[in-house]
């Protein structure tokens, strides 16, 4: 399957901002678009509409202050520091994560969630579980520990893996690679003891083959990656997906969709993330990526007899009595 990038069409797969009221306008050519309209009206403030199985909702979350950060906002060069190696949450960085976590239950979004996607550094994979994790581990509960306590050489709790969704480690929505240390990931062997419950076995390798130390990944290759793994989402059968991620990852990801779309709703997608931010957006399937069928719809039953609705009955009898 090819994941080909688009400079001034669309691609088969369309991103929207869920608190967007206007939504894009797709070349009419869709064989899944409805399109709103009347003579004269200006395309880009039409309305799309598509069939929900096609759609999915995937809340995409940058992960909370690392000690990486702090230092490259004094200095940028401490970003080339090992001191910065898959460098862990903050104390600050872990009280985004609280305030996210109360957000997402008042808000509905964690009793939604079927999946939680995170990125196999330790920030990522700290801010995924604190988020989106079952309560902090208490003496005598079942279940194994989504993450034990202390991991990256933090003081936070330890975090059961009760009442929450499946969470899996995903190298393709990982940090842009390459000559940063704080971008280069652990073993996964290393990681399996903290995180006991995060599903690391789609990631091919234990060691990390793909950050070099002196070559950086271009912009198109990482815009490329993203484009590949959001195809990706669709080979799988959750519809409301979290996805815990970097910075640099999200702004060159999100900046090949909105083309189609308002200056304000591109905005609203490409804008860069502050820490521990979450922005909710809807993926649709236009190109017949995936193949998931309906569980909602319903074919209904024709009655015997013709089957012509009383609103087509004018087109064949022009003559006759009017729309009922």
């Amino acid at each position: 399957m090819g994941h080909a990038l688009f400079l001034t069409t669309p691609p088969p797969l369309s991103l929207f901002n869920t608190s967007s009221i206007s939504l894009p306008s797709p070349s009419s050519s869709s064989p899944f678009l409805c399109r709103i309209s009347t003579p004269g009206m200006d395309r880009s403030s039409s309305t799309s509409l598509y069939p929900a199985h096609r759609c999915k909702t995937l809340y995409l979350v940058r992960h909370g202050q690392g000690f990486h950060n702090v230092a490259g906002e004094k200095d940028h060069k401490a970003y080339m520091s090992e001191e910065f190696f898959d460098a862990s949450l903050t104390p600050l960085g872990w009280e985004q994560v609280d305030k996210l976590r109360k957000h997402v239950h008042a808000s509905g979004i964690a009793s939604r969630l079927d999946l939680v996607i995170t990125s196999p550094l330790l920030r990522t994979m700290q801010t995924a579980v604190g988020v989106f994790g079952g309560d902090r581990f208490v003496d005598g509960v079942n279940g194994p520990f989504l993450m034990v306590s202390g991991a990256g050489n933090t003081n936070y709790p330890a975090i059961s893996s009760l009442s929450c969704p499946p969470f899996i480690a995903v190298e393709d929505c990982r940090e842009h690679l390459g000559i940063h240390p704080c971008d280069k990931r652990r073993s996964i062997n290393d990681y399996k003891p903290l995180f006991p419950a995060i599903d690391f076995s789609l990631i091919e390798t234990n060691d990390d083959t793909l950050w070099k130390a002196d070559t950086r990944e271009e912009i198109k290759e990482v815009a490329t990656r993203g484009k590949k793994f959001l195809d990706w989402l669709w080979t799988r059968p959750e519809k409301e997906i979290a996805v815990v991620t970097h910075s640099g990852y999200l702004v060159h990801t999100l900046d090949l969709f909105g083309n189609d779309c308002h200056p304000s709703i591109k905005e609203e997608i490409t804008k860069p993330f502050a820490n521990c931010e979450l922005r909710s957006m809807v993926i649709v399937d236009k190109g017949m990526i995936g193949s998931n069928i309906s569980t909602d719809d319903f074919p209904g039953k024709k009655p015997p007899g013709v089957d012509v609705p009383s609103d087509f009955a004018h087109v064949n009898q022009p003559d006759g009595p009017g729309e009922n």
